[in-house]
């Protein structure tokens, strides 16, 4: 089994949706036959592929069946992360319920939780903006309370994380590396979540990948800062490859 990563498919698969994110430039253009040509090329049906957000345009969770079930009709199994366009968004319950009700049999949620994926521990939350002044949001809206509200769902994922850890070790006798899935970058273009990076360190991670950030091409595909290694995974920038990790 490989395990892929892939953020920010914006899918629009709705004519009642209607935001093809084709109106931004060449690069995307058929940008969604990209994506099902260029996964079933590199994915197979034993494969996992990690989605940090960004998935759907739809605002309600009734109006992402369509672009949810293409979704599941590409190769292998989905774990979903929230970003800051997933309006359609619900709770994990809700959510699992509509997956079953829609006979979706390959999607489940990488949200404030940890998953054991053979060789490796995932887990993840959406994050939020390393500088208040750089968000474009709706509205007030409270940036510390956000920001604590962020650290909390992060410690929750990580304290999953190392519970499904001390299992495995019990279980197999050997600790697994645990890898975080923000949506949000913690630390970009000199700006730094200070508060998220101090979580990272304290569980000792190593490894990050994150999306949301669009059309900077000639940024490097990984980084490393205060130890960790982070790297962007937005489908325009990965040209609608699932990266292999």
């Amino acid at each position: 089994m490989a395990i892929f990563v892939l953020s920010d498919l914006h899918l629009s698969t709705d004519d009642k949706t209607n935001k093809s994110m084709e109106v931004f430039g060449n690069r995307w253009q058929d940008y969604i036959s990209k994506i099902e040509k260029n996964w079933n090329a590199v994915v197979s049906s034993g494969d996992t592929v990690i989605v940090p957000g960004d998935i759907s345009w739809a605002m309600k969770l009734e109006d992402s069946y369509a672009d949810l079930k293409f979704l599941d009709s590409l190769n292998g199994k989905k774990l979903l992360g929230k970003g800051n366009h997933d309006f359609w968004w619900a709770t994990v319950s809700k959510m699992k319920k509509f997956f079953e009700q829609s006979g979706f049999q390959t999607l489940d949620i990488l949200y404030n939780n940890a998953h054991v994926l053979e060789d490796r521990i995932v887990c993840g939350t959406r994050g939020w903006f390393p500088d208040e002044s750089k968000q474009i949001t709706v509205g007030e809206v409270d940036f510390d309370k956000i920001v604590n509200r962020e650290v909390g769902r992060l410690t929750l994922s990580l304290n999953d994380a190392n519970s499904k850890q001390r299992q495995h070790v019990q279980e197999h006798g050997e600790q697994l590396p645990i890898q975080v899935f923000l949506h949000f970058p913690p630390v970009w273009a000199g700006m730094e979540m200070t508060a998220l990076i101090d979580v990272l360190k304290e569980y000792n991670i190593e490894q990050v990948f994150f999306g949301h950030i669009h059309s900077s091409y000639a940024y490097p595909a990984s980084f490393v800062h205060k130890g960790i290694k982070f790297t962007l995974t937005s489908s325009d920038f990965l040209s609608f490859y699932p990266l292999k990790i």
